[in-house]
């Protein structure tokens, strides 16, 4: 049982939570990304990979398996976690799963044809207290399960 974090884009605070549960419960926790990332030891630990589109999605995608879990933001690589047989939390606490990740990659997909139009602008919601509080939430689920 390993818990992959696609760490380029995971928030601080989310990270936190990890490292806690992690030393916690004994739950290996592996980082992956392409920057350096600062990691405090023991059952955390962290995989720099060539920098690159999807380097750190490869890397997450080929190794999880069942009973596994997998936290990321990127849906693509949900979608290849999900069918290799791991679960998914991303970092603002949604659990997808075999049936709900299809439905993720079509809005991601709309939402991204609209940003293309120039419909939708913005960037993605600030990481605030009640989304750090989901994704404890749901990784605690998680855990319990297991």
């Amino acid at each position: 049982m390993t818990i992959w974090v696609d760490a380029d884009a995971a928030p601080r605070p989310c990270k936190a939570i990890l490292f806690k549960a992690g030393q916690r419960r004994a739950v290996d926790v592996v980082l992956v990304a392409n920057s350096f990332q600062s990691v405090p030891g023991g059952r955390i630990t962290f995989v720099q990979v060539a920098g690159g589109p999807d380097v750190a999605d490869d890397h997450i995608a080929e190794r999880c398996g069942r009973g596994d879990l997998v936290i990321t933001a990127d849906i693509p690589l949900a979608a290849r976690a999900v069918e290799a047989g791991a679960e998914v939390i991303t970092p603002h606490g949604r659990e997808l799963d075999a049936e709900s990740v299809g439905e993720a990659l079509s809005m991601r997909d709309f939402n991204q044809e609209l940003r293309d139009l120039g419909v939708m602008t913005g960037g993605p919601k600030p990481y605030g207290d009640k989304a750090k509080q989901r994704f404890a939430n749901a990784l605690d689920r998680w855990i319990a399960r297991r």
